[in-house]
């Protein structure tokens, strides 16, 4: 069910009205999301429903006996059984077929013919965001974070809530458990917040995104275009994933406000990123800092004997995770080894933890320096971006050769003028906006009939020239 279909719009209504209908009965209101968001679920696929259930319960029960063995050897078994049969499900289900393909290649490489078959496994939709849930939670409590809690349904909850189920943000437990286990309130200045963030993610969607993919897409006649044209769907690749995933996130967050939550940020203008750091400091802040915290940090910490080349090691590791995190493919690895090796000339110089300061003139424009570093960042993201969408390594080697050797400087192949001129005020909106939780929170003191004015008009663009729908990327994750 996507965020920007029919069936979404009414989908949402009905369950906001029964939602804020039973107030009064904070377990009527969780089990009702937790109904709702299964439904949200068995949408998609209902097969699908019975791993997310068994999953559910079992790390609930792996969270009450890890907090009642705290400090014990049992816990640090029992947290490890959690983190060993979370990897295992994302090993099984994202990567076996990766890893019988890999293998059978190698030994048919020295001359060794295989008979093993990869098998029709279908990838449970969201299990890359519930999973590292449910790894959070067990290794949080077995740190002594927080207790565990004994409200099935609001854990329940929590692991298969709807807005954020499919492509995030990834909450943590102290993060959205607690506001499901107390009372809410209805809060009218948060609900309409809340609407104008879904109205701006679906605008970035519909509008910037799906008219950038005009002109991104890698078809089978790309060796045939010039390398103008395949520059500029690069850079406008870039533009449509933020677009595409940040909408969706904007989309999650804004009903979890109608709803009377807050969840996790999860992009903070990376368009406007100095360097990498800064980049991953903006980008998908939900699942950096996950990875920062469980797996940067305590390699960092065991290896700090070794200096900057301990960091080095840690930075490289995470990020090849990173890159595996998304996908099952070689392109994915070396994404993440190419974002890794990124940042070894900050590591070396002592940058990595600097926090970078946008430096602006009196009329508003990035200082000149400051341009040059955003373009910069933008460019090595871009280019990183083309292992992202290729299918393979040699479809990404040909598709980079293919830029700097087939006419570079002639004028691009526009196949949608509107998609650059969509991208080009989206960008100048980003940047007015750059201060605030998102590009359509309008100041009070703006009068009410220009605000209004804005609205209409976005609502305009999306029903004139809202792309074909599309499912959003960050669904195959």
């Amino acid at each position: 069910m996507l965020f920007n279909s029919l069936a979404f719009g009414i989908f949402l209504p009905i369950v906001f009205l029964m939602y804020w209908a039973i107030s009064k009965n904070v377990k009527a209101q969780n089990v009702l999301l937790l109904a709702a968001s299964y439904f949200f679920y068995v949408y998609a696929d209902w097969k699908l429903l019975p791993l997310l259930i068994a999953s559910t319960l079992v790390y609930y029960g792996l969270g009450l006996a890890i907090f009642k063995a705290v400090g014990s050897r049992r816990a640090a078994t029992l947290s490890t059984l959690g983190v060993v049969f979370g990897i295992a499900l994302l090993g099984y289900f994202k990567y076996t077929n990766f890893f019988i393909s890999s293998f059978q290649a190698l030994f048919e490489s020295l001359g060794l013919h295989t008979n093993w078959h990869t098998f029709k496994i279908i990838v449970p939709i969201g299990i890359s965001f519930y999973t590292f849930r449910l790894l959070s939670y067990v290794i949080d409590i077995s740190r002594g974070k927080y207790a565990p809690t004994h409200d099935v349904v609001a854990f329940a909850t929590y692991v298969a809530f709807f807005p954020c189920i499919l492509s995030g943000p990834i909450d943590r437990p102290n993060t959205l458990i607690p506001q499901l286990q107390k009372k809410r309130v209805f809060d009218y200045a948060l609900a309409t917040d809340g609407l104008r963030q879904i109205l701006w993610g679906l605008f970035k969607k519909m509008v910037i995104a799906d008219n950038c993919a005009a002109m991104t897409g890698i078809g089978a006649d790309y060796m045939n275009s010039s390398g103008s044209t395949l520059l500029l769907g690069t850079l406008l690749y870039t533009l449509q994933m933020y677009a595409d995933f940040s909408g969706y996130t904007d989309m999650a967050i804004g009903v979890g406000k109608l709803l009377g939550f807050q969840l996790t940020k999860n992009f903070a203008y990376p368009l406007f990123a100095q360097n990498i750091a800064d980049y991953w400091r903006k980008w998908h802040i939900s699942l950096t800092s996950w990875l920062t915290d469980y797996v940067f940090m305590p390699l960092n910490i065991k290896w700090r004997d070794w200096g900057n080349w301990g960091m080095v090691l840690s930075i490289i590791i995470t990020f090849v995770l990173i890159g595996s995190w998304h996908g099952a493919s070689w392109t994915f690895v070396i994404f993440g080894l190419y974002h890794g090796l990124l940042y070894v000339p900050l590591i070396l110089s002592g940058g990595m933890f600097k926090k970078t300061k946008i430096e602006t003139c009196k009329w508003g424009f990035p200082k000149l320096k400051t341009l040059a570093k955003m373009l910069l960042t933008f460019f090595l993201v871009s280019f990183g971006l083309i292992l992202f969408r290729t299918d393979s390594l040699t479809q990404a080697w040909n598709y980079i050769f293919e830029i700097f050797s087939s006419s570079p400087l002639t004028m691009p192949e526009l196949k949608s003028k509107s998609a650059l001129l969509f991208s080009a005020l989206f960008i100048i909106i980003e940047w007015v906006n750059r201060d605030k939780l998102h590009g359509l929170q309008l100041s009070s003191k703006i009068p009410v009939v220009l605000r209004w004015t804005a609205y209409l008009v976005i609502v305009f663009l999306i029903f004139r020239y809202g792309g074909n729908q599309a499912a959003f990327i960050y669904f195959q994750f």
